[in-house]
């Protein structure tokens, strides 16, 4: 497909329109000056040409103030209305733009007998056509100059910024990309979209993603904004999905080209930054790559962020900052700007399966699969606790304890933790270690839990189990309220959707599900 060509001085003609016809003069005067670009339109030649020829010049003044015209025709112009004025005898009028406008200051300049011409008439007690306008008459001299300065203005039609942007708009509702009656955020170049009012669990399978046969994702994740549904898979690519449809999203360029974000490796993990502009992939080689999810483009390769697999990602709230997990048995924190290793969290005795950062992003937190969470000073990477979630009542004596696959800031109360590991039993808790509150299953065995997350109000917390059961548990009454079979192999994992209730579920069966209520 060619690409058009857009000149850059168009674009600030359409924005001087903009500015003009919302009255911004000043806004309007700084960017003609600074760009050397002049909008030079008026609203209709025929009435702009009419008022010269008819001497209206109250309502051309203010025109020509916002036009860029040839010093020569400015100064006929405005010797024409100077020597009307006079001819009027509204000689403080003629007074003001001879002595005050820079067109007749740069002719007293360049041509001074001239501009002396126009004094000495000034001072006349009496006023003489035949003297003032010389060889020819008020009315040629009006034509002319009204010729003149038509062949420097053009017409365009209103509000062209705003026309642009409607039809780009439409278009894009036309390709489906949009729905119809969304509010759209121009700025961000997203639709608003809009919270439901109260968390509900999903009980309807809305689309199921096919992935090929020998490819299944390992990681999935909603964009902070809503807009977009991620995918990492073993094969090594990244995929972008419209979760409306559950269709590959084909409005960004380089998914329509069948280019795709990619790793040389299987990859475990992603996460977006808080504006939802990029996205950060880990993989099975220990790398980690960041990328601007509208463009593809990659933005920075961490080549060796660890020495093995990487088990996840999350961007530090002001998004300057990488913080990551392997099965090296370290948490990292990387620098986005430089890409170098900042911190290492060193003291957990098998691998680590997720890192968080605290609130107000003074503690990591981390899981692991030596059973235990770690509080740590995110400042001197000091660890300054360590607990393990209680075990179930049903766990045999001297069993290993269970890995720590996840944990959550609860969003009631980000003070609190939700903790996931291999048992039936999810968990709320301090930083301190302290359990606050915990949900069963009531499952003796086959139903530990492998991956968790919160519905966006904290009102319902999610866990997968081994037995491919969705469980749905009521923060309200500690429950269990809901549950169901998701997929035909074992539950890799499920996110939730950051402002409604949908949930998205991925599984070794070769498919990513999206459950609503």
């Amino acid at each position: 497909m060619s690409t058009l060509e857009i000149e850059a001085r168009d674009v600030i003609k359409i924005v001087l329109q903009f500015c003009k016809e919302n009255s911004l003069q000043q806004t309007f005067q700084t960017l003609q000056s600074e760009c050397q670009v002049s909008l030079n339109t008026v609203d209709s030649l025929e009435t702009f040409v009419a008022d010269i020829n008819g001497g209206r010049w109250d309502a051309i003044l203010p025109q020509v103030a916002q036009l860029k015209l040839p010093r020569k025709k400015l100064e006929d112009l405005y010797e024409q209305i100077v020597l009307e004025m006079i001819e009027l005898r509204e000689l403080d009028t003629a007074r003001a733009i001879l002595r005050q406008t820079q067109a007749m200051g740069v002719m007293k300049q360049e041509e001074p007998e001239r501009y002396l011409r126009l004094e000495h008439l000034l001072v006349r007690t009496y006023f003489d056509p035949h003297e003032a306008y010389q060889d020819s008459t008020k009315e040629k001299r009006r034509a002319q100059i009204a010729q003149a300065l038509a062949a420097e203005v053009s017409v365009v039609p209103p509000s062209r910024l705003m026309a642009l942007i409607g039809q780009a708009l439409k278009w894009q509702q036309h390709q489906g990309l949009l729905p119809a009656g969304t509010q759209f955020d121009l700025f961000r170049g997203t639709a608003a979209m809009k919270q439901d009012v109260e968390d509900m669990y999903p009980t309807t399978l809305m689309h199921t993603i096919k992935f090929g046969k020998k490819s299944h994702a390992e990681g999935a994740r909603f964009s902070p904004d809503g807009q977009l549904l991620v995918s990492c898979s073993v094969d090594g690519f990244i995929e972008v999905w419209d979760h409306v449809n559950g269709k590959l999203k084909k409005d960004l360029q380089y998914q329509a080209d069948d280019t795709f974000m990619m790793h040389d490796d299987a990859i475990f993990c992603v996460d977006f930054s808080r504006d939802s502009e990029m996205l950060a992939s880990g993989s099975q080689d220990g790398k980690i790559k960041v990328w601007r999810i509208r463009t593809g483009q990659c933005l920075r390769r961490l080549e060796r962020a660890h020495s093995q697999t990487v088990t996840s990602v999350v961007f530090s709230r002001d998004g300057s900052q990488i913080l990551s997990t392997s099965v090296d048995g370290t948490a990292r924190i990387h620098s986005l700007k430089s890409g170098k290793l900042l911190k290492e969290f060193r003291g957990h005795t098998s691998i680590v399966n997720c890192a968080i950062f605290s609130k107000d992003g003074n503690h990591v937190i981390t899981a692991s699969s030596d059973g235990t969470v770690k509080v740590w000073n995110a400042g001197n990477t000091e660890c300054v606790k360590t607990f393990k979630p209680p075990p179930p009542h049903s766990m045999p004596q001297g069993a290993k304890d269970p890995r720590v696959f996840s944990v959550h800031l609860f969003p009631k109360n980000m003070d609190l933790i939700v903790v996931c590991n291999n048992t039936s039993v999810v968990y709320i808790m301090t930083f301190e270690g302290q359990v606050m509150k915990s949900f069963s299953s009531g499952k003796k065995e086959g139903g530990g839990f492998l991956a968790a997350c919160i519905s966006p109000k904290g009102e319902w917390i999610y866990c997968v189990g081994e037995d491919m059961n969705l469980y749905c548990f009521s923060h309200q009454s500690g429950k269990l309220e809901h549950l169901m079979k998701v997929h035909e192999k074992e539950v890799i994992g499920l996110t939730h959707h950051p402002h409604i209730n949908l949930i998205a579920t991925y599984s070794e069966d070769c498919t990513m599900k999206l459950w609503k209520p």
